[in-house]
């Protein structure tokens, strides 16, 4: 097991990697606590949870809304929580956001921790301290910023996920070793196949070096004002395609960092070799790299992008593998990179 901490405004997170499910119970202060997880994560781990009561949503992203935030909070009056209670979220990346968001706002704020499940969690959603919901379709519209008191990221949890879901997390490993690592990026090339089917030994480096990597990010800039918004390589476009096509959050990201990479190229700040092998990867990972036209609904989308200030948004380009800057583009000029893209 390896342990990381993230420093936080209110209030420090240690990130376990490689921690058990089964030890999860040492890591809860005080009696009193609440389990929220979905029906998936039910069906398969709920002999390993502590005896605590538990709260059960549903799963996909039409569910991480304020009507299920509302449901929560009905629950936990009713089970009469009080701020002694903790909140412990054991899911993946949506049950993490409730989670959080829930606990971050109930009695002005309980403390909560998370067990991921899900490697697009473990590596991205219940790292760095963002909780929130959609709202109107639109991701991640109504949120703060807190830190969890825990994340643990067991391994083990993977192996029960479907390839898709495997996919989806290492998109981010890709968007990690672009922003930030371009050794990571040169062994995710090497391993990808070992990556895929969850060896042991290359996951967990992946999951490690990744939230080493946000971590070190999110120390420097909690609440994205400046550094933290390098996390959003491939975001602006991939939001968008994500709301408009139904394509899933990794899929999505991918498509998101071809077209970031492509609009970099353009911008000549990245080599066109290092564009190719981005892309290249991401095909290997079995992941999409191209979108069937909804040019006017993306368009749409990336206008309403929550990044936006005034007519410009703060967008992520690479200036090579592993090196990551933020402009601040017109959002005419994304627009017409759309259309020349699509």
């Amino acid at each position: 097991m390896k342990i990381l901490e993230i420093f936080g405004s209110n209030g420090d997170s240690t990130l376990f990697v490689g921690e058990r499910i089964q030890h999860l119970q040492k890591y809860i202060p005080g009696k009193k606590a609440i389990i929220i997880t979905d029906i998936n994560v039910k069906h398969f781990y709920e002999k390993e949870f502590p005896s605590y009561e538990v709260i059960t949503i549903g799963t996909g992203e039409e569910i991480k809304t304020l009507d299920t935030a509302r449901a929560i909070y009905k629950r936990l009056v009713e089970l009469e929580a009080d701020r002694s209670t903790f909140i412990i979220g054991i899911g993946g990346g949506i049950v993490c956001d409730i989670a959080g968001f829930v606990a971050s706002t109930y009695l002005r704020g309980v403390k909560f921790g998370f067990v991921s499940t899900t490697l697009l969690s473990q590596v991205d959603a219940s790292v760095g301290g963002k909780n929130g919901v959609n709202f109107e379709g639109y991701k991640n519209m109504v949120g703060v910023f807190n830190q969890p008191q825990f994340v643990i990221c067991d391994p083990f949890l993977l192996h029960t996920l479907p390839q898709k879901e495997i996919r989806c997390g290492l998109a981010e490993i890709v968007k990690h070793a672009a922003i930030a690592d371009a050794n990571l990026f040169t062994f995710l090339e090497a391993h990808y196949q070992q990556a895929q089917s969850l060896d042991t030994d290359v996951i967990e480096k992946l999951v490690y070096d990744s939230v080493v990597i946000k971590s070190d990010i999110v120390n420097r800039d909690e609440t994205e004002q400046g550094e933290r918004r390098k996390l959003n390589f491939g975001h602006t476009f991939g939001h968008a395609i994500e709301k408009t096509t139904g394509v899933s959050h990794g899929e999505a990201i991918s498509i998101g960092m071809v077209m970031a990479s492509a609009l970099s190229v353009k911008k000549e700040h990245l080599p066109v070799h290092d564009a190719q092998r981005i892309k290249h990867l991401l095909e290997k990972l079995g992941l999409p790299t191209t979108f069937e036209t909804h040019r006017n609904n993306i368009i749409d989308a990336v206008h309403k992008d929550k990044k936006r200030e005034g007519d410009r948004i703060h967008f992520v380009l690479l200036n090579g593998l592993g090196s990551a800057f933020v402009d601040n583009i017109p959002i005419k000029e994304l627009t017409a990179a759309i259309t020349y893209m699509s």
